[in-house]
């Protein structure tokens, strides 16, 4: 016992922070909860490696005690060529001075696939953490080659890793392909939720992954993961102040950057959204704030008025919407149909070039910013924390327009729904909950009684009464100036106020219709 604590300590003090924001793994990964592998699972690797008559797979089998012995070389490759692969080859050794040689490696260098087979992941650790056997294994992913393993291959993927453990998890280092995740295999089946749980708690700023036997996540572009096979897979995070432990089940599918967000915002001593909500005002410029499905010719117009006439320079960042994005989006096209001669169009995913002096140039001139329609959490990955970000908002502070309309309109509101990458049905998508605050101490959604979104507003007002709910009908906008919010446009606005929960059986938001006012921090209609 006095042992297992002394390797705890150690390894709480040896656990950096996981990098923020979250970064996607290097390239394709297939991680097996240990168990039999489904067939699926199976060719899902072999089709990622290039199928079965192009791939190059090399099997790694040292975490198993088996290894040394060639006669059991031939189970390690077996599976595989029943799959019909017709290029498999093993690789193994013990000795970390082979596996730091250019000889050792050399079978790496044309892999389309590379696994590791089950065992103790302490021995996959050990021979080839810190050798050139790791640095071309990490190459060759980046390039590519997809990486896979079952129970310690599955564990040896993260880092910090788990070593072992009944109750209470050993913490090790692993190799990192999935990075910022713990991984725990065999999960149901030698109940371990346990251990997880604890561990999380233990360093909340990291999430776990359960992976059940029999099956596999997998990723093609390091971010978005499908759960493929027979079992479950769980994340685990730790509570926050706000927000109790979470055990769940994932559906189907998650996304590393959300559970990742998610464990960062949870991690934070200032938690979000904060237990009162700030006062509702825009202290200079204005917000043009648009419900979707079209704006009208007097929205475009008060906007380019806002932004200074049809000569101030303004700037539609068309980065929520999917790739390939066009050289002129629409809203560009609109703004120059309704006047406006100076629009240049701002867009990057890369975020290093997002925090270029160079890129964001453009933003200390502008009078205008427009976020266009799309996929709100786009924003945040591109822009959230960098000098662009920090120019969106001079913008305003000098006097300027802030709008957008759809994504654009809920990423201007303190409290950002919808915003799961997934998909957008999930209210408080927890990990991307947060928009740039433009509107502070609101919620603002979107297409709001078109697409019968009012009951959703109800539950996220239960969740966080202390906010101002903001549901903006398609084809309409509340332009915001101080506390004031006009509606104008051709349908109407809601307004949910559950400081003071409503009465059962009465409506729970104001209607305002266009042409009439709401003062935000008197929570009033004028």
């Amino acid at each position: 016992m006095l042992r297992m604590i002394l390797c705890l300590a150690i390894a709480t003090t040896a656990i950096a922070a996981a990098p923020y924001p979250p970064e996607p793994a290097a390239g394709p990964l297939v991680i097996v909860g240990g168990g039999s592998i489904p067939e699926a699972v199976r060719k899902e690797f072999i089709q990622l490696a290039g199928g079965a008559e192009k791939a190059n797979i090399v099997i790694i089998p040292t975490a198993s005690a088996t290894a040394d012995t060639e006669k059991e070389h031939a189970a390690f490759l077996k599976p595989w060529q029943d799959a019909g692969v017709m290029n498999v080859s093993l690789l193994h050794t013990r000795d970390r001075k082979v596996a730091d040689s250019a000889e050792f490696v050399k079978p790496l260098a044309n892999a389309t696939g590379i696994w590791f087979a089950g065992g103790d992941q302490r021995k996959l650790a050990e021979a080839y953490r810190g050798t050139l056997t790791e640095k071309e294994m990490k190459k060759r992913h980046a390039a590519g080659t997809v990486l896979g393993g079952t129970s310690a291959g599955a564990a040896i993927m993260s880092d910090p890793m788990i070593t072992g453990g009944t109750a209470t998890a050993t913490i090790g280092e692993g190799l990192g392909f999935l990075p910022g995740v713990f991984v725990d295999q065999h999960f149901s089946q030698r109940k371990r939720l346990g251990r997880l749980a604890e561990l999380v708690t233990m360093h909340p700023e990291i999430p776990g992954l359960g992976i059940d036997e029999s099956t596999a996540i997998v990723t093609k572009d390091g971010r978005f993961f499908r759960i493929v096979g027979e079992g479950t897979v769980t994340l685990c995070l730790a509570k926050s102040p706000t927000k109790p432990a979470l055990a769940e089940v994932q559906k189907n599918a998650f996304d590393l950057y959300a559970i990742r967000r998610a464990a960062h915002f949870r991690a934070m001593k200032e938690q979000f959204p904060s237990a009162k909500a700030a006062v509702p005002e825009v202290k200079s410029g204005s917000l043009v704030i648009v419900g979707g499905g079209g704006a009208g010719p007097e929205i475009w117009k008060k906007f380019i008025e806002l932004a200074g006439g049809p000569d101030a320079p303004i700037v539609v960042v068309a980065t929520a919407m999917d790739d390939p994005v066009a050289i002129k989006i629409g809203e560009v096209l609109a703004l120059e149909k309704y006047g406006a001669k100076n629009v240049a169009q701002f867009h990057t995913r890369d975020r290093k070039k997002a925090d270029s002096e160079e890129f964001t140039a453009v933003l200390t001139k502008a009078k205008g910013v427009w976020f266009s329609g799309g996929r709100h959490w786009r924003f945040a990955d591109s822009y959230e924390g960098t000098l662009s970000e920090k120019r969106f908002r001079e913008i305003l502070e000098r006097g300027g327009a802030i709008g957008g309309s759809s994504a654009g309109a809920s990423i201007q509101a303190e409290y950002m729904p919808r915003g799961h990458p997934l998909g957008n049905t999930v209210m408080a998508a927890e990990g991307y909950e947060k928009g740039f605050g433009y509107l502070p101490g609101c919620a603002v959604d979107q297409h709001f009684f078109a697409r019968k979104r009012t009951g959703d507003m109800t539950g996220l007002m239960k969740q966080y009464p202390q906010l101002l709910g903001i549901g903006i009908d398609e084809g309409t906008a509340i332009v915001v100036k101080g506390t004031t919010a006009e509606v104008i446009g051709k349908s109407k606005v809601g307004f949910y106020d559950y400081r003071t929960p409503p009465k059962e059986g009465t409506p729970d938001f104001v209607e305002v219709n266009t042409g009439e006012s709401y003062d935000l921090a008197k929570r009033a209609k004028k």
